[in-house]
């Protein structure tokens, strides 16, 4: 496949889409705005198909976008007619799941399938995985993990495909492949993130949620090459990463959402958090209430807060917020 052609286009280039969307956010309220860009977490994995109350409420009055760890045809059949059905706007559930090394089919970690620079055999993985998912109600992976890992001590090295920035983002490519397929229209392909960004691999002394201090030609040379493969490929979205950078967590880092990846990379996509990472803006201490996190998350270019629910409480704020500055 030529790179980007199974890209799914986000900005100009249908007319008659753009015309929808455009009445469409004319439509909606502010709340339903932050709705949209709010994600929450089912207990599928813990209960079975189950959702808190709360979460059915936020998808019938539309302050749920997103779910994920919810899966299977029935179950998220019954999540898209609660929201389409009793929604104002009728908008559609985005699911997602962690399709990290197969969905029925398991296959060999990412780590050990690099090992074989086998790269038919890494994208036919992945789009084995992307029909399996997508039959079963699945619209979006976290995956592929760009992260070059070079300390063994990282538990998440697992999750990658280890230390070479070149393998990487030959890999990088070939998962996004197989994810999306030629055309993400397609119902038996799901919408690939380029995780953890950035330099979520070389966290200090290999502990998960480090700090990362790196040189500026250390982090283009080894550690961005295959997140940028990755979205030249096409990905359609990209997930912070928990570290900070240089002393900016990731999550409020203009530099590497709005600078790097949007202007130099021309990244036309969304960028969702990892886990509660707006909420853990306050643990870093660069933000001192929900408030100020979501604002920092939302100017530096984050589009989703995946499951702290900040930006449904807390976005009415900020926009007061900047109207006095």
């Amino acid at each position: 496949t030529r790179p980007g052609t199974n890209a799914v286009s986000f900005a100009g280039g249908d007319s008659d889409r753009d015309r929808k969307i455009e009445k469409l956010l004319s439509q909606m309220t502010l709340e339903e705005k932050a709705g949209q860009m709010t994600q929450y977490a089912g207990d599928m994995d813990k209960t079975g198909p189950f959702v808190r109350k709360e979460y059915e409420e936020g998808i019938k009055a539309g302050r749920v976008g997103s779910l994920l760890n919810a899966y299977g045809a029935a179950y998220t059949r019954k999540l898209q007619e609660m929201a389409v059905n009793n929604s104002r706007l009728k908008i559609p559930l985005l699911f997602g799941y962690d399709v990290i090394h197969g969905h029925r089919t398991i296959f060999p970690v990412p780590l050990a399938e690099a090992c074989s620079w086998d790269l038919g055999v890494v994208e036919k993985s992945a789009r084995i995985a992307a029909t399996e998912a997508s039959a079963q109600g699945l619209h979006w992976t976290f995956a592929p993990m760009c992260d070059i890992a070079r300390d063994p001590r990282w538990g998440r090295i697992v999750e990658g495909a280890g230390e070479d920035t070149y393998l990487g983002s030959l890999i990088a490519r070939a998962r996004v492949r197989g994810f999306q397929g030629n055309n993400l229209k397609d119902n038996n392909t799901i919408l690939a993130c380029v995780k953890h960004y950035a330099a979520y691999g070389a966290a200090l002394a290999g502990r998960d949620y480090h700090s990362v201090d790196m040189s500026d030609r250390m982090l283009r040379e080894v550690y961005l090459p295959p997140y940028r493969a990755a979205i030249e490929e096409g990905a359609g979205s990209v997930m912070t990463s928990f570290n900070d950078l240089n002393g900016i967590p990731a999550t409020a880092n203009r530099f590497l959402m709005t600078d790097i990846l949007r202007t130099e990379w021309k990244f036309r996509g969304f960028v969702v958090s990892d886990w509660t990472a707006i909420m853990e803006l306050l643990a870093h201490g660069v933000a001192g209430d929900p408030v100020q996190a979501s604002q920092l998350a939302l100017e530096a270019g984050v589009d989703m807060d995946m499951q702290a629910g900040f930006y449904l409480k807390s976005l009415a704020d900020v926009i007061k917020n900047r109207g006095k500055d």
